[in-house]
This record gives structure tokens, sequence and C-alpha cells, in this order.
């Protein structure tokens, strides 16, 4: 999706700006004329978004402490339950944060709720670059529903669940991670310093070696004169996928061919699965329209085929299709979320019937993550015992066929 600066005029007179993801430029400004009602100015932008995937989820990045993020949306909806109003709320909560993005976001918040703008808006304008869409437009929702209170409950439910996710799978990837990285420490010192000793000493002598001997020289001879070769095409390479990652066209392309790897296809479509589940029941609950829930669930979504592919029922929602035939149509989501969301619909319990069907899909996707992690530790010992293998035999069979020659 491409990214738009915007300049809107809000329902209430006041001057907007902003960034906001769509398709096209129609698509930008039918949305922010959802969103304020005017558009005075669009003009596209190119942004370089922060790596998100499946572990980053949808809260702002690399910039926004999830768990912080998550207790701040409890505070705010413990507070505002107790019947403060949210002028209070704010400046308090801005006082007790510790965290320093939340702290220099919420005083600025304080700030704007004091003068008399809305919060939403607030948080919109200070934090709309990092802050997770879901959340904006909810606690947008709850104001003009009258139930902010709720807006903020559903958030820390919400984003608590991302967070401790998070959590989880950070903690199962720590040792695999630092098994990984001992072995490429331990393999290029060998093949650099320690093998290429020996294979001299080999090298003095008048015999033929064994093959296996062999291919360890021609293999530390391109460690040792193409080292610093390697390393610069391997960041060529890595800025190429970059580049191309940050085209619309790209980031499409290597989001299906996401889609079709082993184990880690699984995982994508888990995730989206829960992606979707999860933020069209928030969504739903805090009052938006279909329409606005599918367009804003579309823009959370990592995956970049499924994000578009999920933004273009809007257009069948329009023309007065269910939801549950355009996802059939579509034919991208998982059956089992597409059969769920028709039957939600046909009971008039759309939202009830997503909250189960994401509480499924964030278990299936704890154990498709959990066990893919399992299976990477024993693979890696193999890997590191086939290489320490390879150069051990190298080294003494050289040693016994030199012996064997004296």
């Amino acid at each position: 999706m491409a990214h738009f600066k915007y300049t809107a005029q809000s329902r209430d007179g006041e001057k907007v700006t902003g960034v906001i993801e769509a398709f096209n430029e129609v698509d930008a400004s039918r949305r922010v004329k959802e969103d304020y009602g005017m558009v005075l100015k669009l003009s596209p932008v190119r942004i370089i978004k922060p790596t998100s995937g499946i572990f980053a989820a949808e809260i702002g990045g690399n910039r926004l402490n999830p768990k912080a993020f998550a207790v701040m949306c409890s505070q705010f909806g413990t507070i505002l339950s107790a019947g403060l109003p949210v002028s209070q709320a704010a400046p308090l909560i801005a006082e007790r944060t510790t965290d320093k993005v939340l702290k220099k976001l919420l005083n600025a918040v304080a700030t704007d709720v004091e003068n008399g703008r809305s919060i939403s808006a607030a948080f919109a304008e200070h934090g709309g670059k990092f802050l997770p869409l879901t959340f904006i437009e909810t606690i947008r929702s709850g104001e003009e529903s009258g139930g902010i209170e709720k807006a903020f409950n559903s958030m820390y439910e919400h984003f608590d669940k991302q967070s401790k996710m998070g959590a989880k799978v950070r903690g199962a990837m720590a040792y695999p991670m630092f098994v990984m990285l001992v072995a490429i420490v331990v393999v290029v010192v060998l093949m650099v310093a320690v093998v290429p000793t020996f294979l001299e000493m080999f090298r003095e002598f008048d015999a033929q070696l064994p093959l296996v001997t062999r291919a360890l020289i021609v293999v530390s001879d391109f460690f040792r004169y193409n080292g610093i070769t390697l390393g610069v095409v391997l960041v060529l390479l890595f800025v190429a996928f970059r580049f191309y990652n940050n085209t619309p066209k790209g980031r499409v392309n290597i989001a299906k061919m996401q889609l079709k790897m082993p184990i880690l296809g699984n995982i994508a479509t888990l995730n989206a699965a829960s992606q979707f589940a999860n933020s069209m029941t928030t969504l739903i609950d805090s009052g938006l329209s279909m329409t606005r829930a599918v367009n804003i669930t579309s823009r959370v979504m990592d995956n970049a085929y499924l994000s578009e592919s999920v933004g273009k029922l809007s257009g069948d929602l329009e023309e007065g299709r269910s939801l549950g035939a355009s996802m059939r149509a579509q034919d991208v989501m998982p059956h089992i979320l597409v059969d769920m969301t028709a039957i939600g619909e046909e009971s008039g319990e759309l939202a009830k019937t997503l909250h189960t069907v994401a509480r499924f899909y964030d278990e299936e996707l704890d154990q498709a993550i959990l066990s893919a992690l399992a299976k990477m530790e024993p693979a890696l010992l193999v890997v590191l015992g086939g290489v320490a293998a390879f150069i051990v035999l190298a080294v003494y069979l050289a040693m016994f066929t030199l012996y064997s020659a004296m």
C-alpha cells in the first residue's frame, strides 16, 4: 500500500494533518473523508517503515513498548470508568508513565485535551506515525458513541494479548538464535584462522590428500580470499531486497512467496487470520460500520498480499454483498475463518463469533510458532555436528595419509 499526506477539516471545523496508508489516491481520499468529512489537500509521500512482521505485530514498530502501551490503555480504562473526565485522566497518566516515548506523547496529548481538543484527535496528531491504527480508530469510535472507557479497556485486552505473545516468542527464540550466532562465529574463526594453519602444513608434503581434505582447502581459501567480497555481495543483496520490498508490487510479491514457504507460510496464514479476527472483533464491538472496520483491518495486517485482498472486500460490501460471501469469492483466507464469518453474519452475532475464532487462531499461531522453534534447535545441532565432523574428518584423514606416506 502507498502512503499519502493529507490536510483535512474535521466535522467540528478543526484542521488536521497526517499520513494515511491506502491502495491509491481515490482510496486515500475516501478514507480521509470517512474520518474527518472534508479533504483539503492530498499528496503521495514515500515512507520507509520499521521492520514489521509476526513478532512485531502492529504495535508501533520499534518505537513503542508493547507492554507499556497496553498498561497505558488499562490505566485510561480504569480512571475513566471511575468517573474522572479525560481532561484529568490524560495528565495524571502522563505524570506516572515511565516509558520515555509514551511520556512525551501523553504530555502533548494532555496539553491538547486541556485546551479542549478531543483525545482521539490529539493521539492522531502526535502519535499518528507510530500508534496502531486500530487504537486511534477505536478511541475515536468510543468518543462518538460515548463509550470511551470501554474503548480503552478493549484496547488493553487487545494489545496485552499481543504483548504476551511477543514476549513468549522472543523467549523461545533466545536460545536457538544464540546457538546460531555462536555457530557462525566459530565456523568463521575455524575457516579463517585455525584450519589454514593445518592446511599449510599439509601442502608442504608431496602427497595426494584425501578428497574431503581438498574440499576443506577449497572452502577455507574461499573464505580467506573472498570474505570481503562475499560480505559486500550479501549487503548489496540485503539492500536490493529492502528496496524491492518498499515498492508496492515488490511487497505484494514477497508476501505471496512468504505464504508458499514451508512452515513459515503456515505461520503467516495463521497470523493473518488471527489479526483479521481480533481486529474485526475489536472494531465492530466499538461500533464501527462493517465497511470501515474492514478498511482499518486491511491496514493493520502484516502480509501485504492478504492486506490488499482484505482491502478489496470493502468494495463488495458497498455493493451490498455480505462479508462472508465476499471473503469466499476472494478465496485467500483460511476456510474456517470464512465459514465462521458467514455463520456469524447469518446469526447476527458476528463480533461474538469472530472473538471465538480469534481465540482459536491465537492458540493455533502460538502452537505453530513454538513448534517451529522447537524444530529449529535440533536442526541447528545437526548442522553444527555436520560442520564439525567435516572439519575433523578432513584434518585427521590428511594426517593418516601423511603418516602412511612417510
